[in-house]
């Protein structure tokens, strides 16, 4: 066989291209469909956007008035964006101490939490928040001046979870 025809000869080029193509192709749609089958493509949830503000009410609950309510409240006031299922919200507190002085932990059940949380509706941190009685003891007095506060989201798996907003009391 002499060079030139055998440099000149394209006869099976096309064919071979075509094969390597096709390959090439079956692999790439295996390779994406395999990552969407074996859950490697999912996406996480994002946290929603939301606004909440903080009123605080230093120890200005009065017991004649009849509200039962004697230490500090913090309301928690969703003002704007996304509405969020209660279920997925929560309140997270640290650095809250009862009038004599120590620490104090939010109860299992923590603050109600209205369902749906959205624009306009509140949550009231108070005593009860903490499974204090609402009595005239100090002992039972909650303090948040030195609380740090959060709103917390989680998404539905419980796999990962967002601060949607932050306050720190005067002290802390």
């Amino acid at each position: 066989m002499k060079l030139t025809q055998f440099i000149t000869d394209e006869d099976a080029v096309s064919p071979v291209i075509g094969v390597i193509l096709m390959v090439a192709i079956t692999v790439i749609l295996a390779a994406v469909i395999g990552t969407f089958v074996l859950g490697l493509g999912e996406q996480t949830a994002t946290a929603p956007q939301a606004s909440f503000s903080f009123d605080y009410n230093n120890n200005s609950a009065d017991a004649a008035g009849g509200d039962g309510v004697q230490g500090d409240v913090l309301k928690i006031t969703h003002e704007s964006g996304s509405q969020i299922a209660a279920a997925r919200l929560s309140v997270a507190i640290s650095g809250a101490v009862d009038g004599a002085g120590n620490s104090e932990s939010l109860t299992a059940a923590g603050p109600d939490i209205p369902d749906p949380m959205n624009a306009g509706k509140t949550i009231e941190v108070n005593d009860t928040s903490f499974g204090l009685a609402a009595t005239d003891a100090p002992g039972d007095d909650i303090n948040l001046a030195g609380a740090t506060v959060r709103v917390v989201w989680t998404d539905e798996s419980g796999s990962s979870s967002a601060t949607l907003q932050r306050w720190s009391g005067p002290n802390a």
